[in-house]
């Protein structure tokens, strides 16, 4: 109960700060709007010349933009501000003001700040991809449902953990927010299928960084397209990466001087 007390503490701080600037509203849901748009009329045109794309129907690849929407908008809505406070508290030495509160630190510095507009991509994502359900009809079963809600955890967790690693590099390194944008750029890839990449490019979306468990994965899960085997791979992933993650935020604790060295 004090996780969620906290969790709502946190949104409910951010909604009033981010409400201050309305037009933030209207400026993010014009960006949002018009992503969504470009990826559709992009889908659109490719399937105006063939029915399958790497093996994926239109139905399926409107499933992966939902998808690709979905964990994008939880990027932007809370790890993404948190991992780059992080970063700035650090290079500051205001990250006493984390460290000295009871609860545990990790905790506090993810859900330290939301960007409540992000919540536009985040419905966007979860309305494609009810669209994409309809479309796809009596062909979703229980346990490819199943499978696709727990992908979608395994790949959020995924995702969490390995921009704590990168923000946690922070308390060795002066600058890292250059690596915090690498990743936002190579997860544009995500909207499209890693098989359709070259082989290179796939084994570096998979397990260097790995845009495939966000999106590609849990798309597959709903589609039916998913092993048993990628299954357990995801979930062991995402128990691994967010031990490391750990493992590594506290070394960098450790690290530390902060602002009264």
């Amino acid at each position: 109960m004090s996780t969620l007390r906290l969790l709502y503490t946190f949104f409910r701080v951010s909604v009033l700060s981010e409400t201050a600037y309305r037009v933030n509203f209207f400026v993010q849901l014009f960006q949002s709007l018009l992503e969504l748009g470009t990826s559709l009329a992009g889908l659109a045109v490719i399937f105006s010349f063939t029915n399958s794309l790497g093996g994926w129907g239109v139905d399926e690849m409107l499933a992966l933009v939902g998808v690709y929407f979905l964990i994008g908008g939880v990027i932007s809505l809370f790890i993404q501000p948190g991992m780059s406070d992080l970063i700035e508290s650090v290079r500051e030495g205001t990250l006493d003001f984390m460290l000295t509160k009871p609860e545990d630190s990790q905790l506090l510095v993810s859900i330290q700040r939301f960007a409540i507009f992000s919540l536009i991509d985040l419905l966007l994502g979860v309305g494609v991809l009810v669209a994409a359900l309809v479309r796809l009809g009596s062909r979703i079963g229980a346990g490819q449902a199943l499978a696709f809600a727990g992908t979608l955890v395994a790949g959020g967790i995924i995702v969490y953990s390995f921009w704590l690693i990168l923000a946690s590099l922070s308390f060795w390194f002066v600058r890292v927010e250059n690596l915090l944008e690498i990743f936002r750029s190579m997860y544009e890839a995500g909207r499209w299928p890693v098989s359709l990449y070259p082989g290179w490019l796939r084994f570096g979306l998979t397990f260097i960084v790995p845009v495939a468990f966000a999106t590609t994965i849990p798309a597959q899960a709903l589609t039916g397209r998913l092993n048993g085997w990628t299954f357990l791979g995801a979930a062991g992933l995402a128990v691994g990466l967010f031990l490391i993650s750990r493992l590594i935020w506290q070394s960098g604790l450790r690290h530390y001087s902060g602002a009264s060295a």
